[in-house]
């Protein structure tokens, strides 16, 4: 088996060499026959071969940041979205009106929302009694409980439901586990998420 690898490795070795000494001899007789236009030449394809390095190495978090997974609603009370590259469920609610991202989270008993995302819905998170307690991975942080007048998840309208705000840093919202059992099917199938009412 190491036999196997060292020869695949030096394959690979002198194939690469090949290339190199190709690339390099053609490189060089062009310098000597038109020296700055093949460097700027030589510079743009550069410039090329490091961006592409660096999209490529930041391709998970570009994806995360930007490219979100599709939410496929449909009219029948079903809601399917695809697992983010990152191996969350993420989902766009109406929180009083305003769009809100959440991250599917089993682990959360409740519907947390950022400050954040609790001031763009209106929320007055100043005033709020922050009485509760919850456990995160950077500790003990205080809640504030509060009702949400209305929360829209595609077709799916609810009133008044019970959350909580987290004083606490958080990078988005959470869709916990009182929300979750609203649903009469809950199922995580093949990189997907599919609620049913």
């Amino acid at each position: 088996m190491v036999a196997s690898i060292i020869s695949e490795n030096w394959g690979r070795l002198v194939y690469l060499g090949l290339l190199l000494v190709a690339v390099g001899g053609y490189f060089f007789l062009e310098v000597r026959r038109r020296p700055s236009r093949t460097l700027q030449q030589a510079a743009i394809w550069g410039l090329i071969f490091l961006g592409t390095l660096a999209a490529a190495g930041l391709w998970s978090d570009i994806q995360r940041q930007v490219v979100l997974p599709d939410q496929a609603v449909m009219s029948d009370g079903k809601i399917e979205v695809n697992q983010a590259p990152d191996g969350h469920y993420y989902l766009t609610a109406e929180v009083n009106g305003t769009p809100t991202r959440f991250v599917v989270d089993t682990g959360a008993s409740q519907i947390v929302l950022t400050q954040q995302a609790a001031d763009r819905a209106g929320i007055d998170t100043n005033g709020l009694a922050y009485i509760g307690q919850a456990s995160t991975a950077n500790g003990i942080v205080a809640t504030a409980p509060i009702r949400i007048d209305s929360f829209d998840l595609g077709p799916i309208h609810d009133q008044k439901l019970r959350a909580v705000v987290n004083r606490g840093q958080m990078d988005t919202s959470l869709l916990g586990m009182t929300y979750l059992t609203r649903f009469a099917k809950v199922e995580f199938s093949r990189g997907k998420l599919i609620l049913e009412r």
